[in-house]
């Protein structure tokens, strides 16, 4: 029971450590707010590419979570980025990734794609 309890403690210990460091280095913005800026961002779709083709925000890049890390070199780091993904659990994860790598101006969409009421481009 003691194990458990402290096993339990850690992961709780652990998520609000990642909560305040999430807030620190990514702003997560409403469809509001996100529309109002990414026009002047990088526009980044970090879903896989079947799931870009199927819908995504008019104007974004696929750039899938999976790829980053090798296709990072096309992100500038002078300009803002705007991430989103299907629920906001992969841009959050993207956002890191950026931040570990020298990126700061770093920007998602709360709730994501699933969430957006904007327009949307398909492929085909």
């Amino acid at each position: 029971m003691t194990i458990a309890l402290i096993i339990l403690g850690a992961i709780i210990v652990y998520a609000v450590i990642t909560y305040f460091y999430q807030k620190r280095i990514v702003q997560t913005l409403t469809e509001e707010e996100f529309r109002a800026g990414y026009r002047k961002a990088q526009l980044i779709d970090v879903r896989e590419p079947d799931e870009y083709a199927a819908g995504h925000i008019l104007g974004a890049r696929n750039i899938p979570l999976s790829q980053l890390r090798l296709r990072m070199k096309e992100l500038r780091k002078d300009q803002p980025i705007y991430l989103y993904c299907q629920s906001g659990i992969r841009s959050s994860r993207a956002a890191q990734m950026l931040y570990r790598n020298g990126y700061r101006d770093l920007y998602h969409l709360k709730g994501g794609f699933k969430m957006w009421t904007g327009k949307v481009k398909k492929k085909g």
